[in-house]
């Protein structure tokens, strides 16, 4: 089956997301952060071949009309929905129940077509992998076949311990780790800690 890859995203807007990292670098730079990291992850979504392409916006509203700077986005765009996280990631792996999905953030500077692809390998004999982040999080995630009945069940968000809370939900499972990258909540990464292997 295609595996569909899905692309979380907050429309890239002042004073809008990316708070923490707002306040240690100001608004207009983390603006431009964010609207970069999504231009250039979008050009690497383009060049992705065999995957079916979706980007998650929020808030909901934007997911029908064109960003503005990415006219030519290419992936199909949706909301996101209500809820934490959890909720919106895990309401679309029940729209894909019965296909390879991977989600992944837009603020992870490194991620490239290549992790995508490893991803979808990794899930021919995993039923779920996962991208570590440096920070405790993850910046990938990616099911197939037998899934957890509540996969973020009791998950701390945006903590040290997001990644072991969202493993016990998968501990019948197997699981497939790929390289750890640094993540841009409340600092750019420098490129020396874009990527290093899990």
């Amino acid at each position: 089956m295609t595996p569909v890859v899905v692309v979380f995203a907050r429309v890239p807007r002042l004073g809008v997301g990316k708070r923490r990292l707002a306040r240690r670098i100001g608004d207009r730079a983390a603006l431009r952060f964010a609207r970069g990291e999504l231009a250039r992850l979008l050009a690497e979504l383009r060049l992705l071949r065999g995957f079916e392409r979706i980007v998650a916006l929020t808030p909901d509203h934007h997911a029908r009309f064109a960003m503005r700077g990415f006219g030519r986005i290419g992936p199909k765009r949706i909301g996101q929905g209500r809820g934490d996280l959890g909720a919106r990631m895990g309401r679309v792996f029940r729209h894909y129940r019965r296909r390879p999905v991977i989600i992944i953030g837009s603020d992870i500077p490194g991620i490239a077509r290549e992790d995508l692809r490893r991803a979808a390998h990794a899930l021919r004999g995993a039923q779920a992998v996962f991208g570590p982040a440096v920070d405790g999080g993850y910046w990938l995630i990616g099911v197939s076949g037998r899934r957890p009945a509540d996969p973020f069940g009791g998950v701390r968000w945006s903590s040290e311990d997001t990644l072991a809370d969202t493993l016990r939900n998968f501990r019948h499972h197997r699981v497939a780790m790929l390289r750890t990258l640094a993540d841009a909540d409340t600092a750019i990464p420098s490129p020396a800690r874009f990527g290093t292997r899990a």
